[in-house]
């Protein structure tokens, strides 16, 4: 069976520490695939699960109930003048923008973006 080396370097705090997946995390995963990540991350100062990682996307989006949830005041957002279009051709007007602090991992092994 062929040996699958992946990679990514996380950097802790000016430390780089090199996550590697090997064999056994390949364990009953078709290769060759695209398929979406889901993640628990900490954005602003709460747990959010069931985050969708998906790499074909080119927009980050919050439902306005995961942002009420987040108890951000919504006049933090700045203002969207472009629709957002989906695969069908259906336009949603977004509220708005914002950058959030976000946190991966756990310390001493997290970092934050």
């Amino acid at each position: 069976m062929k040996q699958y080396q992946y990679s990514k370097r996380l950097k802790t705090g000016g430390d780089e520490e090199v996550i590697s997946f090997s064999e056994a995390d390949n364990e009953g995963v078709r290769l060759l695939h695209n398929d979406p990540v889901v993640v628990t991350l900490q954005v602003e100062l709460f747990t959010m699960k069931r985050i969708l990682i998906d790499s074909g996307s080119s927009a980050d989006i919050l439902y306005k109930h995961a942002f009420d949830q987040l108890r951000i005041p919504t006049d933090q957002l700045r203002p969207v003048k472009t629709p957002l279009v989906g695969f069908a051709g259906e336009m949603v007007h977004p509220l708005g923008s914002i950058d959030l602090p976000v946190v991966a991992g756990i310390a001493p092994r997290q970092t934050q973006v």
